[in-house]
């Protein structure tokens, strides 16, 4: 007799271009079809990520425009799916669907995963961050148990939300190692000059600090004159960053070039990546670079950023957040010729280890059959 397979309700507003969508879809494409059937509801069913999703995995679009007006929507989806978890991310999100968790068939279990380093999100972006940290603690509280990205992010949850030790699950983000050596194999460089070339991605938004490495790349062009930083992904602050790049006479140097449905050929070419980030939870862009053996810079920062940075002194590398301190060690380390060599092959094991699909896709099923 084959055994009945676990009901899986993923939960997400959207399938737009961050990390946090990019995670559930690897989810998604791996987990077994033969001890899970799964299911995705959207708040919208909308985003770039979206054409990705399995076709055996059913999708639920709720067409809620705003994620504060989802209670109900989530309640009806819970009640009419009836699965044996929920999994949701990312914060906002986890607030709600916490809330609306009272009124879910009582055998339904909730995990929610936390995507960013809690207390420092709060401080950053909302207007009134000690309301907000008693309402996250309060609610997450409730959860069956909360995904933490990194050591750090589970002495947030505990230290500053009270979130008991037993209720957190430390699982690293996935990255597919060999997803990715097929989208950039046979590829030649984007780049258009000898460089060196530098790469950052992500959102335009204040949490990661794109006016700093702008600042930065002023002092790196004037030192290293045919040094080049393309900027992969949108966001809010896109005008606001290109007039700072005009003011600061870096047209010829800086390129934003908005969301690329295959960033990785940028990645593997580049001489350098760069993340200057306010805060993060463990930034999949890292990992991936690190994934497809290009050096890595990374400015020390709340979260998961020097958890991955020590696993890997063969090729990441940490520094002050300041504009100074970056620029300095982008001038460095691109006179260091041995970084551009391949991977060893243990600093690769490691990395399998700890991030590849395989070894983290386990892990959730373990986690989420156990509990």
């Amino acid at each position: 007799m084959t055994a009945e397979r676990t009901k899986i309700l993923f939960l997400l507003p959207s399938l737009g271009g961050g990390g946090a969508e990019r995670v559930f879809i690897t989810l998604l494409r791996h987990f077994s079809r033969d001890k899970f059937e799964l299911h995705l509801g959207l708040l919208q069913p909308t985003g770039p990520y979206l054409t990705d999703v399995p076709a055996d995995v059913r999708v639920h679009a709720l067409n809620v425009r705003r994620t504060r007006y989802a209670i109900p929507s989530i309640i009806r989806l819970a009640w009419r799916v009836r699965p044996q978890v929920v999994i949701s991310t990312p914060v906002n999100l986890n607030l709600v669907v916490i809330a609306s968790k009272v009124l879910w068939p009582r055998t339904v279990r909730l995990f929610v995963r936390e995507s960013i380093t809690l207390s420092h999100f709060l401080e950053e972006e909302t207007k009134r961050p000690a309301l907000w940290r008693f309402l996250y603690g309060f609610l997450y509280r409730r959860a069956d148990a909360v995904v933490c990205l990194c050591e750090a992010m589970s002495r947030d949850l505990l230290q500053a939300f009270s979130v008991p030790s037993t209720k957190l699950r430390h699982i690293y983000n996935p990255v597919d190692t060999g997803r990715l050596r097929v989208l950039v194999e046979g590829s030649r460089s984007p780049y258009e000059t000898s460089g060196p070339n530098l790469v950052a991605v992500g959102r335009l938004e204040n949490q990661k600090g794109f006016d700093l490495l702008l600042d930065a790349m002023a002092i790196v062009s004037r030192r290293c004159p045919t040094a080049r930083l393309t900027v992969l992904g949108d966001g809010p602050l896109r005008e606001q960053l290109e007039k700072q790049r005009r003011n600061l006479r870096l047209t010829d140097t800086v390129q934003f070039l908005g969301f690329q449905d295959n960033p990785f050929p940028y990645y593997r070419w580049a001489d350098l990546f760069i993340s200057v980030s306010k805060y993060e939870g463990l930034p999949n862009t890292i990992l991936e670079a690190i994934a497809l053996g290009t050096p890595v810079l990374a400015a020390d920062c709340a979260g998961g950023v020097r958890e991955i940075i020590e696993l890997f002194p063969e090729k990441a590398f940490l520094c002050e957040r300041s504009i100074s301190a970056v620029a300095d060690r982008i001038l460095d380390l691109c006179k260091n010729d041995c970084l551009k060599g391949p991977c060893l092959e243990s600093a690769r094991a490691r990395f399998e280890s700890s991030f590849g699909v395989h070894a983290v896709v386990r892990k959730y099923e373990q986690v989420l059959s156990a509990d």
